[in-house]
């Protein structure tokens, strides 16, 4: 017997509902309880989506504080202890404040599947669950090979100059050394040392580095679970495929349908996120 409750206030949109049931039943099996949980508001915006799939709307008191949280929780435990109780209960929303319902639940001995839209999983829910389903990738990788392309024409012209100036730059120094015969050991000596490290880092930090480079790098990333992202960043460094004072996160913002940063503000994770 499998549980769902469906936190409408965090997983509102109904092709995000209809995707989640489909995951679901394929992964775990027959769903014998559906029940939605949320405002008025977002309820009606899964009316159609409710009565086709036969899911419960609980509506929400219209209080100052959300409690759409608290009264799934209450319910998940009254149905816990219920007979017949469920086998796996499903929590169809990414919040970090399910944990403790979670923890608690898995204790009994339930399996215990999250459900959440692709963008919102909190990475310290991630594992209090024994299964994580991520829905609402379908639109995004159908956009997928247009924008990679268009990232890929914008991105060659900024490191071609960059190179032409340096070079052009360091021309006239070898006339100056030319010169002064002392000073000039010592200025080559310092002057061809940092240009050797300034452009290893250009050559491995273009548009050549592939996906397929990163994934052989990190191959612990291939199974689509977040990843240490200091631990990833250390893989590349191994692989020279990412410079001492490069940004790890401007790499693979240049590949957003490849790989997933969490937290977006301050990452400290990272997620390659597998073809459909």
């Amino acid at each position: 017997m499998i549980a769902f409750f469906i936190d409408a206030d965090n997983l509102c949109a109904p092709s995000w509902v209809e995707e989640a049931l489909r995951k679901l039943k394929d992964g775990e099996g027959s769903i014998a309880v559906r029940r939605a949980y949320g405002s008025a508001e977002k309820l009606k915006g899964l009316a159609d989506v409710l009565r086709v799939q036969h899911i419960r709307p609980f509506v929400n008191l219209a209080l100052s504080k959300n409690t759409t949280d608290v009264a799934l929780a209450v319910d998940a435990m009254d149905l816990s202890y219920q007979t017949p109780r469920p086998t796996v209960i499903a929590i169809g929303s990414g919040d970090a404040d399910f944990v403790p319902l979670v923890l608690r639940l898995r204790e009994r001995g339930f399996r215990m599947v999250c459900v959440s839209e692709h963008g919102k999983m909190a990475p310290e829910a991630v594992y209090a669950y024994d299964h994580v389903i991520l829905v609402g990738q379908e639109h995004a990788t159908e956009a997928q090979p247009l924008h990679v392309a268009e990232v890929q024409k914008q991105a060659p012209p900024p490191t071609k100059p960059p190179a032409a100036r340096a070079v052009a730059k360091k021309t006239p120094a070898k006339k100056v050394a030319a010169k002064k015969a002392p000073p000039a050991k010592k200025v080559a000596a310092k002057k061809v040392k940092p240009a050797a490290k300034k452009t290893a880092p250009q050559a491995t930090e273009g548009n050549k580095i592939t996906v397929e480079q990163i994934l052989h790098a990190a191959p612990s990333l291939r199974a689509g679970q977040p990843q240490s992202l200091g631990e990833v960043v250390k893989l590349l460094h191994d692989d020279k495929l990412l410079g001492k004072n490069a940004t790890s996160t401007k790499l693979f913002k240049k590949f957003p349908f490849h790989f997933e940063l969490l937290p977006p503000k301050q990452p400290n994770q990272i997620r390659y996120i597998p073809a459909p």
